[in-house]
């Protein structure tokens, strides 16, 4: 397990719009993926490697040089390790103007490698952009492939698909995944625990954290209300910072195959002893209709301004995903908005 809580990103269908965002308005397996090295031993990285998934076992014979990334974090991760994927899922709606997500973009034009190509992903993969990408290996261990796909994919390269459900691997149990496909598993504890400090650090630079509970709600539209598990990687992420999830959201019963309970806005009062409420919204015009509800309005973080709700839907999507890359690109964007809503908070 990791060293704090793992979180899990899963599908929820209920949210279709934020799975439509690959955050999944979305426990780890443990042994689902396992390495079978040569001669030198597994601390090596020497090939060929062998990785078992739910979907199949990737066979990879020698260190992939042409790598293609479907799901989220695949890229990032790959990206941190000193391999720019040749291609990657397009992600419109978090891509700044570059039409790239904008720390994948920063990160690769740093390193002076080529842009990846990119294609379509989700229920609509680009099967033939992929082919003519000529990859050594496709990862997607955080996806929500199907084995339809896995099938067609792993003809075109030897694929790495989640170990578990789909949607649920633990964000550092990718990265050990992909640092074994990319024969740096010495890696992997290197950039988990450089995240981790990333998150201690900022922890540390806010003791007034402590001292207040949270929730982090979600919405379908109107009249609707749901709320994430402290598993669930947003919230794991603000858990890292030092607030203490409100104990009334493990009363409620997790929606199957997801990591958050659908509770219905007319509960909408059961959560009056969060300090603070962080949520999302999927444009202006859905903000102004839920905020306008007044069993919404009423919950007592949002009477007294104490939400944290980011606008920029680049900064939704690295605030909802724990990779090597959204951890320091979001952080400093992160805590003002956090310490404006403590403020209210405390003054409410």
């Amino acid at each position: 397990m990791s060293r704090f809580t793992r979180v899990r990103r899963r599908t929820l269908l209920a949210t279709a719009a934020a799975t439509a965002l690959a955050l999944a308005v979305g426990g780890c397996s443990s042994g689902g993926d396992e390495e079978k090295s040569g001669a030198a031993g597994k601390s090596s990285g020497a090939f060929p490697v062998s990785i078992r998934s739910a979907l199949g076992t990737a066979e990879i014979e020698r260190r992939p040089e042409r790598i293609v990334t479907l799901g989220q974090g695949s890229a990032e991760t790959a990206i941190a390790l000193g391999h720019t994927p040749v291609g990657i899922e397009k992600y419109e709606w978090g891509s700044d103007k570059s039409g790239y997500l904008p720390w994948v973009h920063e990160a690769v034009k740093k390193s002076g490698d080529k842009l990846p190509v990119q294609f379509a992903g989700g229920e609509d993969i680009d099967f033939e952009a992929i082919t003519e990408l000529e990859p050594d290996v496709i990862l997607a261990p955080w996806s929500g492939i199907t084995q339809k796909d896995y099938d067609i994919l792993k003809d075109i390269a030897p694929t790495v698909a989640y170990p578990g459900q789909a949607w649920s691997t633990g964000w550092d149990e990718q990265i050990d995944i992909i640092a074994k496909a990319l024969g740096r598993p010495e890696q992997a504890e290197v950039l988990t625990s450089k995240i981790e400090k990333q998150l201690a650090d900022a922890a540390a630079s806010r003791p007034e954290y402590k001292k207040h509970t949270f929730s982090y709600i979600y919405n379908t539209g109107p009249g609707t209300l749901g709320v994430f598990k402290p598993e669930e990687q947003r919230v794991s992420m603000v858990s890292a910072l030092g607030l203490k999830v409100d104990p009334v959201v493990d009363t409620f019963k997790e929606t199957k195959g997801t990591a958050s309970a659908l509770i219905g806005l007319e509960n909408a009062e059961k959560l009056k002893n969060s300090d603070l409420v962080f949520t999302f919204y999927m444009n202006d015009k859905a903000r102004e209709e839920i905020e306008a509800q007044p069993l919404y309005a009423a919950i007592p973080a949002v009477r007294s301004g104490a939400v944290v709700a980011g606008t920029d839907n680049s900064f939704v999507t690295a605030s909802s995903i724990i990779n090597p890359l959204t951890v320091p690109w979001v952080l400093d964007r992160y805590l003002p908005l956090i310490d404006r809503a403590v403020k209210a908070a405390d003054n409410g």
